[in-house]
This record gives structure tokens, sequence and C-alpha cells, in this order.
């Protein structure tokens, strides 16, 4: 018996980034924003510690960390704290880092990711959603990305950290996806039994479900596929 709905991570889950993006966004800020002279490995250890550091306090805290900041925080880095800030236009910065995003567009994690989504669809009559912590890349764009990937078709909802100002494993995040869920199956009885959240980090996405007293699968981070979602049934 399939689950009545379905909720998907997105990054490393159903999507990875573009190498080549990183690639370009470390050469524009190393040319742009580094009058301390800093390697272009300087620059790119600098992305890396601020990823995995807002991440970490995002999961810690259950809230988040805007991409402006993050960049803001980038910045501040390399110019080992002492560049003036107020003077970096963080809304043109971001708009061009969107730009880069569909220059060099994330792409579908494995082959087997949409032929998963399409037979899962079919199959199981459930509706999919999205719940996904953003990091230097804002869930407006990404849902203009999964647009792009033809991947939008899939899901009735779409909830993102930064626009909602909370991020996984925070509870009141997966209660904020339950409540979708009701509302778009308002003819449905959909029990916390028939719902399953799928994604590959265990602390956000499986701590996070465990707590919200639904079912997880992790996948991809422990050798797993996504494609044992058709054989794993409740």
């Amino acid at each position: 018996m399939f689950y009545q709905h379905y909720s998907f991570d997105l990054w490393l889950t159903l999507i990875r980034s573009n190498p080549d993006y990183k690639i370009e966004r470390t050469r524009i800020f190393h040319r742009d924003f580094n009058p301390s002279g800093k390697s272009i490995d300087e620059v790119a250890k600098a992305f890396r510690t601020v990823d995995l550091m807002c991440n970490a306090v995002n999961e810690r805290t259950g809230k988040n960390i805007d991409a402006e900041e993050m960049f803001l925080m980038v910045i501040s880095l390399i110019n080992d704290n002492q560049l003036n800030l107020n003077s970096i236009d963080t809304l043109k910065l971001y708009a061009d880092m969107e730009l880069l995003v569909f220059k060099h567009l994330p792409t579908v994690y494995e082959s087997v990711t949409i032929e998963v989504l399409d037979n899962l669809k079919e199959k199981s009559g459930a509706t999919f959603s999205l719940l996904s912590n953003t990091g230097f890349i804002k869930g407006a764009t990404l849902k203009k990305v999964l647009a792009e990937l033809k991947m939008d078709k899939y899901f009735d909802f779409q909830l993102y950290s930064d626009a909602v100002g909370m991020s996984k494993p925070n509870l009141e995040f997966f209660n904020l996806m339950l409540q979708n869920i009701k509302q778009i199956n308002k003819e449905k009885d959909i029990t916390l039994t028939g719902i399953i959240h799928i994604g590959d980090n265990p602390k956000a996405d499986i701590e996070g479900a465990t707590a919200a007293g639904i079912k997880s699968l992790l996948v991809n981070s422990n050798n797993t596929s996504i494609s044992s979602l058709l054989t794993y049934y409740r």
C-alpha cells in the first residue's frame, strides 16, 4: 500500500548543484569583492565555511539565515572582517547570483529521479510536496529552477525555509507542512502514518520527520537510491 502523501527534501535528494556555478561564483567574488587580494582557493574556502556554519546554525536554532546575509559573511571573511559592508548593494548582488544559477543550472540528482517521481505519482495517487532548507539560493529562485527542469509539475506545494523563517528540523516547519497537506486533501482522511518525508540529511530530514510523528526515508547519503521508494510501502 502506497503512502497518501510524499514529502521531499530538495538539495542532494532530488537535485544537485552544478559545479560550474560554484566555480564561477568564486571567480566573481575573487574579482569583485577582494581588495585584500586573497587567493581564489581562500575565496572558495570562505564559501564552504559560511555554508557549513549557516547550515549548522539553522539546524540548531530552527531559524533561517538569509542568502544576502550569507553573501555578506563571505565577503567579510575574505577581507578579514575589515571591509565596510554598507557600500554593497545586496539586491543587485543577489540578482547577479540568480542569473548565474540559470547560466549553470542545477541538475537532477541521478538519472532515475524523474522516472521514480513519474512512477510514484502515477501508481500511488498520492499528493507530493517539497520541504527544503535554503542557503545561498532562495526558495523563489528554486521554484523557477524546478520549472526549468520540468520538475515543478510533481508538487502540490513547495515550502522553503527562507520564505517562512524556519529551517528543518524545526517541528513548526514540519507542522506547517502538515497543515498544507490537510488543505490540499480536504476530502481525504490523511493520517500521520500515511505521510513520509524523504531526504539525505539524518538530522534535518529524519530527526525532524520523526519528531513530527511521520515516517521517513534516508536516501543518497547512505547509498540508498531514491528508486527504493517504488518498493517502500507502509
